[in-house]
């Protein structure tokens, strides 16, 4: 079994930043991407920001220039570090990890962190 647990969610005014972590733990042999989705309430999760184990990247056009992730393969951490933050960013952000266990790979998300951004 793997967890992911959240942290830095929270309220923020609007040109402010807020940093996310999640970490990895339990049982598996590597990680392959991380990532970050968000998901307002009526709408579908969509993806923010993944990064995988060779370090390569891709965002969602919104967060382009705003939005950097990183990770820490040492520590299995994911970071999402959320600059000029706008309204419309408010949103649960999720964590995702696509592990690998033997040859099989799985996928597990985070409990969610809240992020509210008022204007």
């Amino acid at each position: 079994q793997v967890q992911l647990v959240e942290s830095g969610g929270g309220l923020v005014q609007a040109g402010g930043s807020l940093r996310l972590s999640c970490a990895a733990s339990g049982s598996f042999d590597s990680i392959n991407s991380m990532g970050w989705y968000r998901q307002i309430p009526g709408k579908q999760r969509e993806l923010v920001a993944r990064i995988n184990s060779g370090g390569s990247t891709n965002y969602a056009e919104s967060v382009k220039g705003r939005f950097t992730i990183s990770r820490d393969n040492a520590k299995n951490t994911v970071y999402l570090q959320m600059n000029s933050l706008k309204p419309e960013d408010t949103a649960v952000y999720y964590c995702r990890s696509v592990v690998v266990l033997t040859t099989r790979q799985f996928i597990y998300w985070g409990q969610g962190a809240q992020v509210t951004v008022s204007s």
